[in-house]
């Protein structure tokens, strides 16, 4: 893990430099001095914060395209830290490779699984051509791999961030199979740093249910009543107990106080309610549909 020196705040991104996480923990902290710590995976993160090597995270949590990041879900749960913001980021696939290269001579693609998933319509044909596709732990950092070992008849899919950072050129522009391809990124923290924002206009919140008939529809009618937009619900499996969820929802509200009063009215119909973050909602893209 590497941090630049004479950072204000450290944060934690899966993939480092060039990765889209970098991108999208520049964007939130637009007007901060920051330094990455740069992490291969996303339980990385938190050992990070925990270890006080880092002061936050900036994580995936969900694509437009490929949909959630399952066990991200579980691992803000479990590791006790707050949820303090979001930010949205359009990503843009490029097809990279070390330069005077072109299509033809591409035999392998490397990247995330994220990411191949978000261009599989450019990725299908290639296939077909015999053109091996290799899951990664990162975007860049398959960039990065291809620049050190100097591989030749390889690519990358990674962002242009990446392919100026690493010295190669792009071979192929915008391949995701759908323009509108965007990553929503949380921002977590260890809970006795989180400052209460009086602004705050979301939740995250994870509660279980009683294993009985319109248990989840009460819940939800309560939330309707109280004017609370339920822009996210996620279930996961409770581990040791076939059959039974955990429940994920993010919440959007414009009265603070009506919002927890929503919580108070739930409680009754809710097991385990846990309150992952309070934090102001982030600003989606002009050109993301509502």
């Amino acid at each position: 893990m590497v941090c630049k020196r004479g950072c204000r705040k450290k944060v934690a991104v899966q993939g480092g430099y060039g990765s889209f996480h970098e991108i999208a923990a520049r964007k939130y902290f637009f007007n901060e001095k920051i330094g990455l710590v740069d992490c291969h995976t996303f339980e990385e993160l938190f050992e990070a914060i925990s270890k006080k090597e880092a002061d936050c995270a900036v994580m995936a949590i969900e694509n437009s395209v490929a949909g959630s990041l399952l066990s991200n879900y579980a691992l803000v749960k479990n590791s006790g830290m707050n949820i303090s913001g979001e930010v949205y980021l359009k990503i843009v696939q490029n097809l990279i490779a070390l330069p005077g290269q072109c299509m033809k001579d591409i035999k392998v693609i490397y990247s995330h699984p994220m990411a191949i998933l978000q261009c599989r319509k450019f990725l299908d044909p290639l296939r077909e051509k015999g053109v091996e596709i290799v899951e990664t732990i990162d975007t860049a950092l398959s960039a990065k791999y291809i620049r050190d070992k100097k591989v030749r008849g390889a690519a990358a899919l990674a962002s242009e961030v990446a392919a100026g950072m690493y010295q190669l050129e792009v071979i192929a522009e915008s391949v995701e199979s759908n323009s509108r391809n965007y990553t929503r990124f949380l921002v977590v923290e260890p809970a006795d740093a989180a400052e209460k924002n009086i602004n705050s206009d979301k939740a995250s919140i994870c509660f279980s249910l009683p294993h009985k008939v319109g248990s989840l529809s009460q819940v939800l009618s309560v939330l309707a009543y109280y004017g609370i937009n339920l822009t996210k619900i996620q279930s996961l499996p409770i581990v040791g107990k076939e059959w039974e969820y955990f429940f994920y929802l993010d919440l959007l509200f414009e009265d603070y106080s009506m919002y927890k009063k929503a919580l108070s009215a739930i409680s009754p119909l809710i097991d385990q309610l846990q309150v992952l973050g309070e934090y102001i909602s982030g600003k989606m893209p002009a050109d993301m549909p509502e």
